[in-house]
């Protein structure tokens, strides 16, 4: 028997199982092919590719059914649209979303522990689950972060940008695979960068993206862990998209409030997601909430400790957290539909 939501829920499979399709195009480069070749027959695009062509006509028939593509049934052709490209082929677009799904594989190969986690409690290591997930969930920020990063975000904060251009000190804590300290690096090249991270895997992937950037030789990247990173006075403490996922946020930010100079700048970047559920209907709302079921959530109440905040526990409960560690003054200082930008200071 059809009814609309059974169709919604096989709707959601496919999108679920096409998920990889994507991100067979992404990590194939495939997207980048057609982007701005025009239309191809599926012998055209499996020579433009090196694919095999019977593997590179179902893939093209597979983004066909899914409206990625367009089809000329009687040239039977293939063409990526302009507006789709910016999406799944330009790195550089802020609408880019294909390195995204290279995650999956990593989200996907802990359903067993999820299962066990939610039957006895407990959670799922971040460290449990393969380095694609430090990969692709950094691509999936990165072009937000490209985007709005230095041109909004920092200038937003309290004289930060100033300091930064005058040779201010950083410490990015959470920093994966260094995507966000290489931005502000670039950006700001008088000042000093240290990207901290517990992951040693997205360490040493930094470092190399340090190296072929040509910031080596002044951006830092080092292991270590939210609330013990070294180094004082710092004149910004950046944490994006890590304050939800800590079991121990509180001591997290009393080390963060211990780390920075006087006058200096705590910033939080989290997922745009609200407290109150039904604000979060929307299609970046419900991507974080199920994100929370299956990444967030089970990372911090794999640490035991007394927090496991999910990504939508809104801003009151970090302002809350971050009173606690001894900040006075907060507030929100930027957003996009993605991100959220809060400043705290003492």
């Amino acid at each position: 028997m059809t009814t609309p939501f059974r169709d919604r829920v096989i709707d959601d499979a496919a999108a679920a199982v096409r998920g990889l399709t994507v991100a067979l195009g992404e990590r194939l480069g495939l997207y980048r092919e057609l982007s701005g070749a025009g239309p191809l027959t599926a012998k055209e695009f499996a020579v433009r590719t090196g694919l095999d062509e019977r593997y590179a006509t179902e893939w093209l028939h597979a983004q066909t059914s899914a409206d990625y593509l367009e089809h000329d049934a009687g040239q039977d052709t293939f063409r990526l649209p302009e507006e789709h490209a910016a999406v799944l082929a330009d790195e550089d677009d802020p609408a880019y979303v294909a390195a995204f799904f290279t995650a999956l594989k990593a989200l996907y190969a802990t359903e067993d522990q999820l299962v066990r986690a939610y039957r006895e409690g407990g959670g799922v290591e971040w460290s449990d689950h393969d380095d694609a997930l430090d990969t692709g969930m950094g691509a999936f920020f990165l072009p937000g972060y490209r985007a709005n990063l230095v041109r909004h975000w920092l200038p937003a904060l309290d004289g930060v940008a100033d300091r930064l251009r005058a040779g201010g000190k950083v410490a990015d804590v959470g920093c994966g695979v260094g995507h966000s300290t290489l931005i502000m690096a670039e950006a700001f090249p008088d000042a000093e960068f240290t990207g901290f991270d517990y992951s040693a895997a997205a360490i040493e992937h930094a470092r190399e993206l340090a190296r072929r950037a040509g910031l080596a030789d002044r951006v830092r990247f080092e292991v270590a862990p939210a609330d013990a990173f070294p180094g004082r006075d710092y004149d910004l403490v950046s944490y994006f998209n890590v304050l939800h996922d800590l079991g121990h946020p509180v001591p997290a930010a009393r080390w963060a409030h211990r780390a920075l100079a006087e006058d200096g700048v705590w910033m939080i970047v989290e997922p745009n997601a609200r407290a109150v559920l039904a604000d979060n209907r929307n299609p970046a709302g419900r991507m974080f909430m199920s994100l929370s079921a299956v990444m967030c959530l089970p990372v911090a109440a794999a640490q035991q400790g007394p927090h496991a905040l999910g990504n939508h526990s809104g801003e009151q409960a970090l302002r809350a957290i971050a009173e606690e560690a001894g900040f006075t003054r907060w507030r929100r200082a930027a957003e996009t539909a993605v991100s959220a930008v809060y400043q705290a200071r003492r």
